[in-house]
C-alpha cells in the first residue's frame, strides 16, 4: 500500500511539476516571512529538573541580585609594558572611562568598578578580584537580563564599543563571557557553503550534468529553508537551543541530498529503459521513495527519543532537528517528483556539460564503459568478500572494535573559551583572565543559600567552601533580605573543563556544604555554567543506556516489520552500533587526546561537550539505517526474484555501491565542512557525523555486510511461522509486486 501511494504522489507530482513548484516557493517564502515577523529567538538554559544546579538557578532568581542573568568580561591590560592599574595615569584614567561607557550601554544593568576598587587601595581591587596581584590587568564584569530579553544587537553594541575605545585609549581590550557564547557566530553559515559546494560537485562527476546535480540541492536547500524558518517558529512558544539551527542545517542538507540522490539514481534507471518522465518519476519515488519514507521516519523516532534523557533543552533540540528531517522527507517524494517532471528527459543523458567534457559521443561510449567496469569491480568486490567471509568479518569487526577503544577514557564536560583560536578576542580574554587571576576565574561557581531563619549559615557556608583545596577565593556574599537568600560567587583553582573542578564540585555537595549547614532548616545549592554543564553530563551519563536500549529495540522492530526477517535487523543493529562506536572513539583521540587536532584548527585539547554523545548517538543511529534500508531493500528484491542468497548479496550490494558512495561522500563533504568552525561543539558534531558515515559507508556497507550476509545464508530471511502471524504486513519486496509497481527496474526491463 505504501509503495502504490507513493507512486501516485510522485507521478502526479511529476505531471503538475510547476504546480507543485509553486505550492513550494509560496510555502517558503510564507515560512520566511512569519519567522521573520514572528520568530522567536534561540536561547541556552542548560539544566535539567531535579539537578542541584537547577535548584541553585531558582534561588539565585528568586533572591532578585541580578546574577540570574548573563554577563560578559572587558579583560584591559596597559599596552605600555611598563605601566600599571596601580599607577595614578593615563590607564587608570581610560579604565574609568571604559567602566562609564560600557555601563550606558543598552540593557547593560550594571558593571564592576575596578577603578572604583583601586580609589580604596590595591589591596582593596585585588581582594575583589577586579585587578590582578602585578596590577597589570583589570576586568569589568558587565551584568545583562536573562538571554530571553536580548539579542545579538547587545553584543555588537559591546563589541562595537570595545573596536571605538582600542583606537582611543591606551588599553589593550579583549572581551568574552556568556553573552558571547549565547550570540557569536558560530560559522555554521560557512559550512552549509562549503558543503553545497562539495555536494554540487560530487554529484557532478556522480552524474555527469548540472541538471542532475542541481536538483538534490535544490530540493535541499528549499526544505532546509522551510525547516529552518519552522524551527525559528517555534522558538516563540518554547525554548530551542543556540546549537539546534547549526545541527539542523548539518543534518538536513545530509539527509537532504542523500534522499534526493536515491531516488534521482532510479528515476534515471527508468528513463533508460524508455518510461516517460513522469512515469520514471512515479516508479522511482514508488521504490526509491520506501526506503527515503522509512528510513527518515527512523531518523525522526531516533532524535525524537531523547526526551528519555529528561533534559529540556535536549529535548527541544531534537525536536528542532526533526522538524527539519521530516521536511526533506516530504520533500523528497514530492518536491523532487516535480523538479524530475519538470526536467523531462534531459535526465537520461549527460547533459550539455557533461558532453562537452566527455567529447562527444566518443565520451559518452567511454562514460559508459567505465559506468560498466565502476558496476563490474564493485561485483568483483563483493563476489570476493563473499568468497572469503570469515577473515573479512573477523578483521573489519576487530578494526572496528579497536578503534572503539578510546570510548573507555571518554571524558563529558564543557569545552571553554580557551579552546577557541587565538584570534578571538573570547580566546584572548580567557588567557589574561587566567594569567591574572587564575584558570578558575574564567568559570565562577554560584553557590545559593536558603538561610531559612539562620543567618549565621552564609557565613559557614563562606568559610567552609574558603577552606577547601579546590577553592582560590570566595567574594563577600550576597544577602536579599527579602527572600532571606544569600548567594556567593565561588572561584576554583582550577579551569571549568578540567575534571578536578568537577571533582571539586562533587566534593562540595557531597561533604562541605552538608557540615556547613548544618541539621537546621537552611540548604545549600551550587550553580553556574560549570556546575550545570556537570550535572547535565551526569544526568545524560545516566539514560543513555536506555535511551540506547530504547532506540535499538524499537530499529529491530522496525527493521523486522519492514524485512521479514530477524537476522537481518539483528545484524544491522549490531553493526550500527560498532560504526557508532568508532566515531566516539575518533572524537576521543582527536578532542581529549589531541591526535590530528591541528587539521580541523583545534589548538587545545578538550572534554566531550556533554550532550553531544547522546545527540550523536540519535542521529547517527537514525542515517545508518539510510543505507541499511536502501541496501537491504534491493538485496531482498534480488533474493524475492532469483531465490539465491548469494546473487542477491553481489547483485543487491554492487548495484546499490555507487549510489551510496556517491551519497556518503556527500554527507561527508557537508558534515567535514561544519568541523571546521571555531566552535569546539560544532567540530565535534560535524567530525563525529562524517567519521560515522564514511565508516558505516565503506568498512560496513561494503565488507561487514557482505561477510555476515553470506555466513548466515538463508537464515538471514528467517523468520518463525507463529511471528509471522503476529506481525502485520508483508515483506518489502512483495508489496511493490502486490499493487502493480514495478520492484525493480531490471524486472521492467525484462517485461518489456
Amino acid at each position: 500500500m505504501l509503495s502504490k501511494a507513493l507512486s501516485r504522489l510522485g507521478g502526479s507530482a511529476a505531471r503538475h511539476p510547476w504546480q507543485v513548484i509553486a505550492a513550494w516557493l509560496l510555502a517558503a517564502a510564507l515560512a520566511v516571512l512569519a519567522a521573520t515577523a514572528f520568530g522567536g529567538r534561540t536561547a541556552d538554559t542548560m539544566t535539567a529538573p531535579g539537578l542541584d544546579s537547577q535548584r541553585a538557578a531558582e534561588l539565585i532568581e528568586r533572591a532578585g541580585t541580578g546574577q540570574e542573568g548573563m554577563t560578559a568580561q572587558v579583560v584591559v591590560t596597559p599596552v605600555d609594558s611598563g605601566a600599571s592599574f596601580f599607577d595614578v595615569g593615563p590607564a587608570r584614567a581610560a579604565l574609568t572611562r571604559l567602566q562609564a561607557e560600557a555601563r550606558r550601554l543598552p540593557q547593560v544593568l550594571d558593571t564592576s568598578d575596578p577603578a572604583g576598587a583601586l580609589g580604596r587601595g590595591a589591596d582593596a581591587a585585588v581582594s575583589a578580584g577586579l585587578v590582578s596581584a602585578d596590577g597589570r590587568i583589570a576586568v569589568v564584569r558587565v551584568q545583562y537580563p536573562d538571554q530571553s530579553r536580548l539579542s545579538v544587537d547587545d553584543l555588537d553594541a559591546l563589541v562595537d564599543l570595545g573596536n571605538r575605545l582600542r583606537s582611543e585609549m591606551p588599553l589593550r581590550i579583549e572581551m568574552g563571557g556568556d553573552l558571547f557564547f549565547a550570540f557569536s557566530d558560530t560559522g555554521g553559515g560557512t559550512g552549509e557553503l562549503i558543503g553545497l559546494l562539495a555536494a554540487a560537485a560530487i554529484l557532478f562527476l556522480a552524474f555527469g550534468s548540472l541538471t542532475a546535480a542541481a536538483l538534490p540541492i535544490g530540493m535541499a536547500v528549499f526544505g532546509l529553508t522551510v525547516g529552518v524558518a519552522t524551527m525559528t517558529l517555534l522558538a516563540r512558544v518554547t525554548e530551542i537551543p543556540t546549537f539546534a539551527p547549526v545541527l539542523g542545517s548539518m543534518v538536513g542538507l545530509g539527509v537532504g541530498i542523500d534522499y534526493a540522490l536515491f531516488v534521482l539514481v532510479r528515476h534515471r534507471e527508468y528513463l533508460k529503459l524508455g518510461l516517460e518522465p513522469h512515469e520514471a518519476a512515479g516508479q522511482a519515488v514508488a521504490t526509491a521513495g520506501r526506503p527515503v519514507v522509512f528510513a527518515g521516519g527512523t531518523v525522526v523516532v531516533s532524535i525524537l527519543g531523547m526526551a528519555v534523557s529528561n533534559v529540556p533543552f535536549m529535548t527541544m533540540g531534537g525536536l528542532a532537528v526533526a522538524i527539519v528531517v521530516l521536511t526533506m522527507v516530504i520533500a523528497s517524494v514530492t518536491l523532487l517528483p516535480a523538479f524530475l517532471g519538470a526536467a523531462g528527459s534531459r535526465l537520461a543523458g549527460a547533459g550539455t556539460l557533461g558532453r562537452l567534457l566527455g567529447r562527444g559521443r566518443f565520451g559518452q561510449r567511454r562514460a559508459a564503459a567505465a559506468d560498466a567496469a565502476g558496476a563490474s569491480g564493485w561485483q568483483r568486490w563483493i563476489g570476493h568478500v563473499n568468497r572469503h567471509p570469515v577473515p573479512y568479518a573477523v578483521g573489519a569487526a576487530g578494526l572496528l572494535l579497536a578503534a572503539t577503544l578510546p570510548v573507555l577514557g571518554l571524558r563529558v564536560g564543557l569545552p571553554d573559551d580557551g579552546s577557541l583560536p587565538e584570534n578571538r578576542t573570547e580566546r584572548r580574554a580567557y588567557d589574561l583572565i587566567a594569567d591574572g587571576f587564575g584558570p578558575g576565574t574564567n568559570g565562577p561557581l554560584i553557590i545559593a543559600v536558603d538561610l531559612a531563619g539562620d543567618q549565621g549559615s552564609a557565613g559557614r557556608v563562606a568559610a567552609a567552601v574558603a577552606a577547601d583545596p579546590g577553592i582560590a577565593s570566595v567574594a563577600p556574599a550576597r544577602v536579599d533580605q527579602a527572600t532571606g537568600i544569600a548567594t556567593l560567587v565561588v572561584f576554583p583553582s582550577t579551569g571549568p573543563q578540567e575534571q578536578a573542578t568537577a571533582d571539586t564540585v562533587a566534593r562540595l555537595r557531597a561533604e562541605v556544604l552538608p557540615t556547613a549547614v548544618g541539621p537546621g532548616p537552611s540548604n545549600a545549592h551550587i550553580g553556574g555554567a560549570a556546575a550545570s554543564l556537570s550535572d547535565v553530563g551526569h544526568r545524560t551519563s545516566q539514560r543513555l543506556p536506555i535511551f540506547i536500549g530504547a532506540v535499538l529495540a524499537l530499529s529491530f522492530v522496525l527493521l523486522m516489520l519492514a524485512f521479514r526477517s530477524v537476522l537481518v535487523p539483528l545484524k544491522a543493529v549490531l553493526l550500527n552500533l560498532l560504526s557508532i562506536g568508532a566515531a566516539y572513539g575518533v572524537l576521543v583521540a582527536v578532542f581529549q587526546w589531541g591526535w590530528g587536532g591541528a587539521l580541523i584548527g583545534l589548538e587545545a585539547t578538550v572534554p566531550i561537550v556533554s550532550f553531544i554523545p547522546m545527540f550523536l548517538f540519535a542521529i547517527l543511529f537514525g542515517l545508518s539505517m539510510d543505507y541499511e534500508v536502501f541496501l537491504l531493500s534491493r538485496v531482498q528484491e534480488e533474493y524475492v526474484r532469483t531465490g539465491d542468497n548469494h546473487k542477491a548479496i553481489v547483485q543487491g550490494i554492487s548495484g546499490t555501491a555507487r549510489t551510496i558512495t556517491s551519497a556518503a561522500l556527500i554527507m561527508v563533504a557537508v558534515f567535514l565542512s561544519f568541523a571546521i568552525a571555531d566552535d569546539p561543539s560544532t567540530k565535534m558534531f560535524g567530525l563525529g557525523l562524517a567519521t560515522a558515515i564514511f565508516i558505516d559507508a565503506t568498512v560496513v556497507r561494503m565488507v561487514l555486510v557482505p561477510a555476515t550476509m553470506t555466513l548466515l545464508g538463508r537464515a538471514n530471511w528467517w523468520l518463525p511461522g507463529w511471528l509471522d502471524r503476529l506481525l502485520p504486513g508483508r515483506p518489502a519486496g512483495n508489496d511493490a509486486a502486490r499493487d502493480g509497481t514495478p520492484a525493480d527496474p531490471q524486472v521492467l526491463a525484462r517485461s518489456r
